[in-house]
């Protein structure tokens, strides 16, 4: 019998596999300016802390030729009174004083006094700013009631007492602060009020010139007012007492 031919199939192609494309996707036009808007704000807040760094290294160092508030008062009345005095110029009691009207508790906090803050907001009111604060306000900020501004303050003030001591910042605050229209600076006001230097103030000067710092446009340490000089003889007595206490080691150290 005759062998029958077998033919072998030939094996069916397999599909060719499809290419991946190597293109990748691009970002969006959203996209792309959501990334270039970050990274402008990455770049101004990296600005903004270098230069509250700086600013804050700067006047650990030196002292500040003038402020803001300063500044603007010049601009309104004309030249200002204001003579920098180191603190080993300025009467001991003056700086006693300060403390004990201001900020009793400022050799005990960091910059923040939590507590007086807890009670002003119970109270409704204002009135709990440190020392601390108040120089950063002085020195850096503008006047005046905002809550930007305070953000800022309460912000910027630690790391003002991280980078300067209690003494340096006690001796900011008594040679930028106001003591009437146009005067600023403890020995401005000693002479301007009672004819003699911030190093020669008696304490019952000092309690006069610490009793108007909350109000210096209203108020007059030369001619007081009976509030004042019912103010005057509670700072007199908080002075004496934390001194007594230790409450002034921090800054007499």
């Amino acid at each position: 019998m005759a062998e029958r031919k077998t033919t072998k199939k030939k094996p069916a192609k397999k599909p060719a596999a499809k290419t991946r494309s190597t293109k990748t996707k691009q970002p969006g036009p959203v996209v792309r300016l959501w990334a270039f808007v970050m990274r402008w704000v990455w770049r101004g807040a990296f600005a903004v802390l270098g230069f509250v760094l700086l600013a804050t290294l700067l006047f650990a160092l030196i002292n500040p030729p003038t402020t803001p508030y300063m500044f603007a008062e010049a601009r309104r009345l004309g030249p200002v009174k204001h003579d920098w005095v180191p603190m080993e110029q300025i009467a001991p009691v003056m700086a006693r004083s300060a403390v004990a009207a201001e900020d009793a508790n400022f050799c005990l906090h960091w910059g923040l006094d939590v507590k007086a803050i807890r009670a002003a907001v119970d109270r409704g009111r204002g009135g709990a700013s440190t020392i601390s604060q108040q120089v950063i306000k002085n020195v850096y900020l503008w006047h005046g009631r905002s809550w930007t501004r305070k953000a800022v303050e309460a912000l910027w003030t630690p790391l003002a007492e991280a980078v300067w001591t209690k003494r340096r910042i006690l001796e900011l605050y008594l040679n930028v602060a106001e003591f009437d229209e146009g005067v600023f600076g403890v020995q401005a006001a000693a002479r301007h009020y009672f004819g003699v230097d911030a190093s020669d103030l008696s304490a019952l000067q000092a309690a006069r010139l610490a009793a108007i710092l909350p109000a210096p446009k209203t108020r007059s340490a030369s001619n007081p007012s009976p509030f004042t000089r019912n103010r005057t003889r509670q700072i007199i007595s908080g002075a004496a007492t934390i001194k007594a206490d230790g409450r002034a080691d921090c800054f007499e150290s």
